[in-house]
């Protein structure tokens, strides 16, 4: 059984435009027996079968590197003619967590190994006539477009044979499970705010797919606007530019709809409508990648106990078909990000999730620019890049050979890795050290703190800094202990030794520090902290420069790049800084336990201009730390099973 050999590409006869809503209908008779659908679409789908819903969420992917779900039908069939429905997204437009491709529909059913439907012209298709396709309207630039459903127009008319479009593509299966929907999220209240609007409260941040029940005295518009947080008791729905709600047309009487392709992240729920509706629930199906924590986890301290459990909720809230940063403003995966998310999975989750961090670690490596370095996110359309994550992508994939023991992903990606670190060669300046990038797509970040935030979409200077060069020394480090065993590319030997040298020149200070930037009183944490754990301070200086950091003499890091501060100060004294470190986990953390999840910055949703994530994977660092000090211990070592299942 070799899944769509007989199958073709196909869309429905109309202009592939951005933001658009296709259906896809095919019949085909059934007696008994395994029924097994192969599909992939670009952009998204949702599949039922005799009315019922199978399941939905393409795996974000790229056109040279196509994903195909494999479904089982035999539960949702009978015995006689079976319809099969498809509605299928066409983003068709570049976001940071979609790369365009060609729109396209693939499938194949299977009945005990034998094909007995396929996609071709000979299927049904035509403009979803309820999606409002075209309407453009962007949640944010990274996570693509919001969306118009119009319950009055759903009808069972217009379709047409489909026609067959070229769509070269290379064709693998899902690398992880798909997630699981499940019951609705219970409220834990419903308000009516002093604008007669409908305030819907989990309690929590909750992530999956919006649903909605109720019944309506006529058609009208219901507009539903989701945040994690409020303001002056209302949810904002417009932030700057980006749109946090969708538009229902209500029809009159029963309303029953879910959208099984755009997820939502957030707390509440706000509701407009234009007269009274009669509500049996309008809430969240949440989405749970399916796989179960270590629950033999003892930690020490009933704050870290707390602290611990809102990071694995956090995690958990953030693990898409990949990991994403916030599930609410973007959804995107990021290197960084990932990196942090990783090394707190490999701690708590079943098996180390090594299959789920392998997965996004291919994903990141099959994104391909011209300038070689990675983009901003994966897959991803927009032309942005941050330099230093092609760095942490390096490093991670050390860690993650490293934690699980498997080092085939290095091998299969080697050129991709080595095609990153001659970026990085090819940027050096006389002295060997690495320049920063000056173009308008290059984005010198570092960390939200001072001096290290960069500029984006701004000409930059092209001066050499230390935590672009701290960042390529431990990069080439992970790269001497990834292919030692079978041998280390001639262009790359020598080069860390003579970087750490220079570096040792460049930005050490009289005193002892690491400044940013030759020549400045630029002090970060991060820097210092960077330099430490590339082994450029001596041993002795290194315990200098460790209680300095300690003592807060540098400009503060983020809650996210601590994971480098507390990396660095165990690295050179575990015993002395341990309480340190947990004491200041507890300042920065504890404020956070009320709304169960770690935010992106410790400013929370005030942080950037009102639209700080108040749920954020890249600030789980207190997993990875509070093992690393034994703070969190197993008990046992087995694992419950999976809730999900």
């Amino acid at each position: 059984m070799f899944p769509f050999q007989n199958a073709r590409w196909i869309f429905a006869d109309t202009d592939p435009t951005p933001d658009l809503y296709t259906d896809y209908r095919q019949t085909f008779s059934y007696l008994s027996g395994d029924a097994v659908l192969y599909i992939s679409v670009d952009t998204d789908y949702t599949l039922y079968l005799n009315g019922q819903y199978v399941a939905s969420n393409q795996y974000g992917d790229f056109e040279h590197y196509k994903i195909y779900d494999t479904l089982s039908l035999t539960p949702f069939l009978h015995e006689g003619e079976n319809t099969l429905d498809l509605t299928v997204y066409y983003c068709g437009a570049d976001f940071q967590r979609y790369k365009r491709g060609v729109a396209g529909v693939l499938f194949e059913v299977f009945v005990d190994g034998e094909t007995v439907v396929a996609s071709g012209t000979h299927t049904l298709s035509r403009k979803n006539p309820a999606y409002k396709s075209g309407e453009c309207r962007i949640v944010s630039r990274q996570l693509g477009y919001t969306f118009h459903y119009d319950a009055t127009r759903e009808n069972d008319e217009g379709f047409l044979p489909s026609v067959e479009v070229d769509k070269p593509s290379r064709l693998l299966p899902r690398p992880t499970r798909k997630l699981c929907v499940c019951h609705p999220k219970e409220i834990l209240q419903t308000t009516k705010t002093d604008t007669g609007t409908l305030l819907i409260d989990f309690g929590e941040e909750t992530v999956g797919l919006v649903t909605l029940r109720f019944s309506s005295p006529t058609e009208q518009t219901v507009t539903v606007a989701y945040g994690e947080s409020l303001t002056d008791g209302h949810v904002r729905m417009q932030i700057h530019n980006r749109n946090f709600f969708f538009e229902y047309r209500a029809r009159a009487g029963d309303n029953h709809f879910t959208n099984y392709m755009l997820r939502l992240g957030c707390r509440y729920l706000e509701v407009e409508t234009e007269e009274a509706i009669d509500v049996e629930y309008i809430g969240i199906l949440p989405q749970v990648y399916p796989i179960p924590s270590r629950e033999d986890v003892l930690i020490e301290g009933d704050v870290e106990s707390d602290i611990y459990s809102i990071c694995v909720h956090t995690l958990r809230l953030c693990m898409m078909e990949h990991y994403v940063d916030t599930p609410w403003r973007e959804q995107c995966l990021y290197a960084f990000d990932a990196r942090n998310q990783m090394l707190s999975g490999y701690r708590i989750f079943e098996n180390g999730n090594a299959l789920y961090a392998r997965s996004n670690l291919a994903l990141l490596s099959e994104d391909r620019r011209e300038d070689g370095l990675l983009s901003i996110c994966a897959p991803c359309g927009t032309t942005l890049a941050i330099p230093s994550f092609s760095l942490y992508y390096i490093i991670a994939m050390y860690e993650y050979a490293r934690e699980v023991e498997d080092f085939t992903l290095a091998h299969e990606y080697r050129k991709k890795v080595e095609s990153i670190l001659d970026v990085f060669l090819k940027q050096r300046d006389a002295m060997g050290l690495v320049r920063a990038f000056g173009e308008k797509d290059k984005w010198n970040f570092y960390d939200w703190s001072p001096y290290l935030n960069g500029n984006l979409y701004q000409s930059s200077d092209t001066q050499p800094d230390l935590i672009l060069n701290t960042l390529f020394l431990l990069a080439l480090d992970a790269y001497e202990k990834l292919y030692e065993g079978e041998g280390i590319s001639p262009r790359f030997c020598g080069v860390a030794e003579a970087l750490r040298q220079a570096i040792r020149v460049a930005f050490r200070t009289e005193d002892g520090a690491y400044t940013h930037l030759p020549g400045t009183k630029q002090f970060t944490s991060l820097g210092n902290a960077l330099a430490i754990l590339s082994h450029i301070p001596t041993e002795e200086e290194a315990h200098a420069l460790a209680y300095r950091l300690a003592s807060g003499e540098f400009s503060k890091a983020s809650i996210s790049m601590n994971i480098w501060i507390y990396d660095a100060l165990i690295e050179t004294d575990t015993d002395r800084y341990r309480e340190f470190i947990l004491a200041d986990i507890r300042r920065r953390y504890e404020k956070m336990i009320p709304s169960g999840t770690v935010w992106e910055t410790e400013d929370g949703d005030l942080a950037f201009d009102g639209a700080g994530s108040l749920c954020h994977g890249w600030s789980a660092v207190p997993i990875y730390i509070y093992h690393r000090l034994g703070v969190a211990r197993y008990e046992t070592e087995t694992s419950p099973p999976c809730p999900c299942r």
